[in-house]
Parts: structure tokens; C-alpha cells; sequence
């Protein structure tokens, strides 16, 4: 593995990243894995104000996180981000957290592309700088799944209203609000029991300041899907499994 293109660094779990069981919450987590993208698409003068500059901004559409143990608060751990594809439209960036002793914690794969500030419309990977192989293996070799639970099989558990916090730099929901959203329809007590497995999420549409969501979930034998709609429009899909 090469480890030019790699982004490591350590990361101490403080409060801000735990639940109520003192380990790093499961959003947290994906915020932690986003974290270190950024930084690391920083590293490589690749990031959203670097791109922001240039007329670019990106959009992640997809991630995918594989639990072995969550850290603990005050746990330092080691985190590593790095490309490892390049599809001339689209990229994936894998993450992998380590813990003192070098066993693997967490491995996460995102899935994201570049649109034009202007025309919203698809920028090719090789127009922007952005690294076009010598890509580091993969620790991540899982795919993106296609969902596929109808409508029918959902029922509504709340709805949202999205407020000024919520939004992010692009004025628009933040990502990490949608899965704070979605894992609101278990309650405090089954998240503290139950260890995630496995959480795949699917950014599908974008949502703004004052717009009410509702959030759905159908409970399925493989895991619990979650969809977020604003109207009739699909804007979130998440689905996470848990350890028995």
C-alpha cells in the first residue's frame, strides 16, 4: 500500500462524538469518517472551499460503514482516508479506524462526484485536480446496494421541520442531520442495547431550512430501512443492521 496518498492522523474520542453509552455514536461516527475526508481532500487541495474557488463543489451521495468495535470516550484511535477510485465521473474514498493496539475498529467506503457551481451539472473527475490512480487497496471492498423496499412497506414514525442548524455550507440540510433524522425512530433504550452491524445510507435529493420531512422505516429480516421524504420527493435512504 502505497502511503503518499494516504491521510492518517489521531483522533481522540471526546464528548462531542459520543452517545449516552460513552462510545462513539453511531452518527458521530459517520461525522468522524466525513471529518477526515475533508481533511484529507484538503491535503490534496481538492476540498469544498478549495473547489468552491474554482467554480466546483462536490456531492456525496453515498456511504457505507462496517462496525467491529465502537471506541470509547477519551479512546485515542488512529484514522486513515484515502482514494481508492477513480471513475472519470465518480470517486470512492475509503476510511479505516484503528485502535492503539492496530486492530481495526471501523471501515467506511463514500461514494461522491463533482457538479459545475452553475449548471448542477456533473463535472468529469479529470477536469479538477483530484489524484486519477496509483490509488492505495481498498479496506472497504463491500458494494453499494440497491435498496428496492416499496413504498407500501413503510410507515411513517415522525416528522421533522428543518431549522437554521441544520444547514450546511451548500444552504441545505446537513448530511449528518439526515441520519441523526433517521435513527430517531429508535428509542434511547435500543440503541444502547443493540451494536450496529452495518449502516448504508443514500443521499437522493436535498432539502432547505423551514421544509417538514417525514420519516418512515419498515423493519425487514436483513435490517431496518429508514426513507426521509419531503413531500412526495425521496431525499434520504439509509438502512442499518445491528448484531444479534
Amino acid at each position: 500500500m502505497t502511503t503518499d496518498k494516504i491521510y492518517t492522523q489521531k483522533r481522540s474520542i471526546c464528548s462531542a462524538y459520543i452517545d449516552s453509552g460513552l462510545k462513539l455514536g453511531i452518527a458521530q461516527a459517520v461525522l468522524m469518517v466525513q471529518d477526515n475526508l475533508t481533511e484529507c481532500f484538503n491535503k490534496m487541495n481538492c476540498d469544498g472551499i478549495y473547489f468552491r474557488e474554482l467554480g466546483y463543489f462536490w456531492v456525496f451521495t453515498k456511504s457505507k460503514l462496517k462496525f467491529i468495535r465502537r471506541p470509547v470516550w477519551r479512546e485515542v484511535i488512529e484514522t486513515s482516508t484515502f482514494t481508492v477510485q477513480n471513475s472519470g465521473m465518480r470517486t470512492n474514498v475509503n476510511s479505516i479506524f484503528k485502535d492503539k493496539a492496530g486492530e481495526t475498529l471501523l471501515v467506511a467506503n463514500q461514494e461522491a462526484c463533482v457538479l459545475d457551481i452553475v449548471k448542477h451539472r456533473p463535472v468529469p473527475l479529470s477536469k479538477v485536480p483530484y489524484p486519477q490512480d496509483g490509488f492505495p487497496e481498498k479496506v472497504f471492498t463491500g458494494d453499494f446496494v440497491k435498496f428496492g423496499i416499496p413504498d407500501q412497506d413503510f410507515e411513517e414514525v415522525y416528522e421533522q421541520v428543518i431549522r437554521s442548524s441544520n444547514i450546511d455550507m451548500s444552504h441545505h440540510l446537513n448530511n449528518i442531520e439526515y441520519i441523526k433524522f433517521a435513527l430517531n425512530v429508535f428509542t434511547e433504550e435500543y440503541l444502547l442495547s443493540h451494536e450496529p452491524d452495518e449502516l448504508e445510507v443514500h443521499y437522493t435529493g436535498e432539502s432547505k431550512e423551514g421544509q417538514t420531512l417525514k420519516i418512515l422505516k419498515a423493519d425487514k429480516e436483513d435490517g431496518t430501512y429508514i426513507k426521509i421524504k419531503e413531500s412526495d420527493r425521496s431525499v434520504f435512504e439509509m438502512k442499518i443492521s445491528f448484531l444479534l
